[in-house]
């Protein structure tokens, strides 16, 4: 009895002295900035609320308040691609937008890498592909670090960017129909999903459904959208992407679509190179200026 008794003390003290099972996230800078351009490691909500998403920030000299632009990555459905992937920086675009002044913010959504947890923005597969669903997740992961920075002081709390990189530009694309002094303006390369289905180039899964989505989209739509596609882009070639940016202009909301010349040996990673952002830099200008945007518009 008295081996029992120790027992159940010392089992009742290490309940007590344990850490608790859902211990709270921690948000907001986690390390010293460095370089480049003040290279910081943040921790950002995510829909779930016992997971912090990673992210990476980087600003201009100075204390701000500064213009906030989030990039938003790109996505796949493959579990294990999901979880080896690396931290997103996207550091020719960072660069672009520092130099025009812009904080920018680069998350990393639930499910993908050292962010792990569920993956909220699942499309299902092609017979039962919910295009608008798997969009709708994505955008809110953004809208949450979006929200979550302007709060911060160094940040001004209207006139954002939100600029997306294929399902991450799919998502931008469902954030179209908030609130335009929040967001001034969307940038979406190569947006979509399904893309490069059974991992063959030039395959889409479900592209009648994919166009749906993006018409329904363009009915909310409040916020202009500038939608980028390199030549040789083989997830969301040209010829398509005009197909869904028209039906997303056709549901009521704007469009500057362009298509870049051939960049490297595989357009859809334009983003991710200096000279895709070097190609891209005009159409960037153009959309990060709002009221330039709106003059430039040609439906």
């Amino acid at each position: 009895m008295r081996l029992f008794n120790a027992l159940v003390l010392l089992l009742l003290l290490f309940l007590l002295n344990a850490p608790p099972l859902c211990a709270q996230v921690t948000l907001g800078s986690s390390g010293a900035e460095g370089e480049p351009f003040r290279r910081q490691e943040w921790r950002v909500p995510s829909p779930d609320t016992d997971t912090a998403a990673h992210a990476l920030l980087f600003r201009p000299p100075g204390t701000g308040p500064f213009r906030l632009a989030v990039i938003a990555h790109a996505s796949t459905q493959n579990v294990l691609r999901r979880a080896q992937m690396p931290q997103p920086e996207y550091r020719a675009l960072a660069a672009f937008l520092v130099a025009r002044g812009f904080a920018v913010l680069v998350p990393e959504r639930l499910g993908h890498g050292a962010t792990g947890g569920r993956y909220v923005e699942d499309q299902g597969g092609c017979d039962e592909a919910d295009y608008a669903r798997s969009a709708r997740a994505t955008a809110d992961e953004i809208s949450r670090a979006l929200e979550f920075l302007q709060k911060q002081d160094f940040v001004r709390k209207d006139a954002a960017v939100v600029i997306g990189h294929s399902a991450g530009g799919w998502g931008a694309l469902a954030l179209a129909g908030a609130d335009p002094k929040v967001i001034s303006a969307i940038i979406a390369f190569a947006p979509g999903r399904g893309g490069h289905a059974n991992d063959e180039a030039n395959r889409i899964c479900a592209p009648q459904t994919l166009l749906a989505a993006a018409a329904g989209f363009g009915k909310a739509a409040r916020i202009p959208v500038t939608w980028l596609v390199a030549a040789n882009d083989s997830y969301f070639a040209p010829a398509f992407s005009q197909k869904l940016a028209d039906a997303f202009r056709g549901g009521g909301g704007k469009v500057d679509f362009r298509t870049i010349p051939t960049v490297g040996s595989e357009g859809h990673w334009m983003i991710e190179s200096n000279a895709g952002v070097k190609a891209a830099g005009g159409a960037l200008d153009v959309a990060l200026n709002p009221s330039k945007s709106a003059r430039s518009h040609k439906p």
